[in-house]
């Protein structure tokens, strides 16, 4: 769960225009919250805005993010999503982005891509790339984006069902801004079973019952949730009963150009405040390997390798 355009290198900005951005936001701070998601969306934007100008500012930045996380965090698998109002805003051609992010993953790391689409982001100007991205070959699937207060318009279900067709995977942000209701329709109408956020699941036991019994999985970003106000406080985050209820769950950090957090940082933020032992964040760690794409075999040594560090762990702890 990371956006191409929320993890900018935060020095790329900077230094293209040092003037506008002086220094990193104060979103960065510690107990910020954003009064609202209009005020982070138009903080990113306004960030995003400035870089990704054309396919080869995507390819360094993504080469960058790329790179930081495998070497500085020891990432290994990652999906990620780059949103197609910025291809549309910015009368870019979203198939040379989506090749320029894919020609960026360094050896060793496997990069699985995902479009963004807004609930209302199938356009006149749009529609014939979103049409298009279904036979790109480096997209690998779509994600549901935006406001989810925003109606679901009725080419939604189709394409989402389309894409599957096409052999593409689907993804939606909900249960966020908008409560377990909205859950409901994208795991109803649109058939995803792969949700990002989802934390407002928990205000239905019926759901969250649902959620368990089809495997869906739930892409959380704690931090980002908190900044957001989505939860009031990390120690309130409902992440420890949906995994005690029988979730599967996953960590990561959704735009840290907004929120200045590492994948670390989520990590202990979960222990330290919601008390998630050192065998269960190996659980969530390796379910980031066992729910994607490619499937649990293809990252077998991976797995193995963190239940070896959970025992290592556990045993000095």
């Amino acid at each position: 769960h990371l956006h191409i355009e929320g993890a900018l290198p935060w020095h790329l900005i900077h230094e293209l225009d040092p003037q506008r951005f002086p220094e990193p936001p104060a979103s960065w701070q510690d107990g910020y919250k954003f009064p609202d998601f209009a005020h982070f969306e138009e903080e990113l934007l306004d960030m995003a805005g400035a870089w990704y100008t054309s396919p080869e500012r995507y390819h360094q930045a993504a080469g960058l993010i790329f790179r930081q996380l495998q070497e500085e965090e020891n990432v290994q698998y990652i999906e990620t999503s780059f949103a197609s109002g910025v291809i549309e805003f910015m009368n870019l051609d979203g198939k040379a982005v989506a090749d320029a992010i894919k020609a960026a993953v360094p050896p060793g790391l496997t990069v699985r891509l995902f479009m963004g689409i807004h609930h209302d982001g199938y356009t006149a100007r749009s529609e014939g790339f979103i049409e298009d991205c279904l036979h790109w070959e480096a997209l690998d699937g779509v994600d549901l984006h935006g406001t989810e207060t925003t109606p679901l318009e009725p080419w939604t279900s189709d394409f989402w069902k389309r894409a599957r067709d096409a052999g593409k995977q689907t993804k939606a942000h909900a249960g966020e801004f908008a409560g377990a209701d909205f859950v409901w329709r994208v795991v109803d109408e649109l058939g995803v079973t792969r949700i990002q956020h989802g934390v407002r699941s928990i205000e239905d036991p019926r759901l969250v019952r649902h959620l368990v019994n089809v495997g869906a999985v739930l892409d959380f970003c704690p931090i980002s949730n908190v900044k957001l106000d989505v939860v009031d406080r990390m120690q309130n985050h409902p992440m420890r009963d949906l995994f005690d209820a029988g979730i599967i769950c996953t960590l990561s950090t959704d735009d840290p150009v907004s929120f200045g957090n590492s994948l670390t940082e989520e990590y202990v933020a979960i222990h330290n405040e919601l008390g998630f032992t050192y065998s269960e964040m190996g659980e969530i760690a390796a379910n980031g390997f066992r729910h994607s794409i490619d499937g649990g075999a293809a990252f077998s040594d991976e797995i193995e390798t963190i239940s070896a560090l959970v025992q290592e762990f556990s045993k000095e702890g």
